[in-house]
């Protein structure tokens, strides 16, 4: 299984842009799945820091005005390459740059409109906080 001991909270961060498109990537983690940046809270950070810091980590983007979206639990999924306990903090939040530079974490990324993102193959986890974030905007009905 895992040698994990306790459940490792994690941050997942929408990233819009001026045009309110969204920021997905592609990564060999979340084989033929799209996904949003983020990743481990380190020890002794705040949730909202660890997003920004994760966003910058594996984007080059700095982001602002962090909005939550929801939480979620993720037990051992193989969606993911490898057999882990997450706790998902998802937040929103807003970029004025679009020039983004990748870590080795993704292969590539898509801007694309929150609505049609839906239109293509999200790992369950993202399209949950996608449609969420859509319903709470009012787009999604």
């Amino acid at each position: 299984m895992s040698d994990q001991k306790f459940p490792e909270p994690t941050v997942g961060v929408f990233v819009f842009n001026p045009q309110g498109e969204l920021l997905l990537l592609r990564s060999h983690k979340w084989p033929g799945a799209y996904v949003v940046p983020g990743g481990h809270v380190e020890l002794g950070e705040r949730l909202e820091e660890a997003a920004r810091r994760e966003v910058r980590e594996e984007t080059g983007l700095s982001v602002n005005d962090l909005e939550f979206i929801n939480f979620q639990e993720f037990i051992y999924d193989p969606a993911f390459w490898k057999p882990k306990h997450f706790i998902f903090f998802d937040f929103a939040a807003r970029t004025e740059d679009t020039r983004v530079t990748l870590n080795d974490e993704a292969e590539s990324h898509i801007w694309i409109d929150p609505v049609k993102a839906l239109d293509l193959p999200l790992d369950r986890y993202t399209r949950r906080s996608v449609e969420m974030y859509l319903q709470k905007s009012g787009r999604l009905k």
